[in-house]
């Protein structure tokens, strides 16, 4: 079984991909930044990461996922130096569950304002 799952941005056309698919049990969502309706949300890798963990707990919550299913996550940081303040949030959400983690120092995003990008993917027991 094969599910896909968007936000009805421009983008997913444009670029030809889905917010998330789900393959069987396992959901994979693309690497998504801390934009909302009005721009980039926070200004700051702390309060950035928090927002987007917010984002994707919506996702996999409108894909019958919870954060405790979560089995993998990137974060994608255009200053590494920054890592604690991205995973201080990331552990608010995720320090009991523990999954995979990397770390990824990056190129500045389109837009310079980004400055946090997550991947995750989840999965439920078979």
């Amino acid at each position: 079984m094969r599910k896909t799952f968007g936000t009805g941005s421009v983008w997913e056309q444009t670029l030809g991909y889905s917010r998330a698919v789900q393959v069987d049990n396992t959901l994979f969502i693309s690497a998504t930044a801390a934009s909302g309706p009005d721009g980039i949300v926070g200004d700051d890798f702390y309060s950035q990461t928090k927002y987007i963990l917010e984002k994707l707990g919506a996702v996999l919550e409108e894909a019958g996922f919870s954060y405790q299913d979560v089995v993998q996550s990137k974060l994608y940081l255009t200053d590494i130096s920054k890592w604690e303040d991205a995973g201080r949030a990331h552990g608010e959400v995720f320090g009991e569950i523990r999954p995979t983690l990397a770390l990824v120092h990056v190129l500045p995003f389109l837009d310079p304002e980004m400055l946090v990008e997550i991947e995750l993917v989840a999965q439920k027991s078979a």
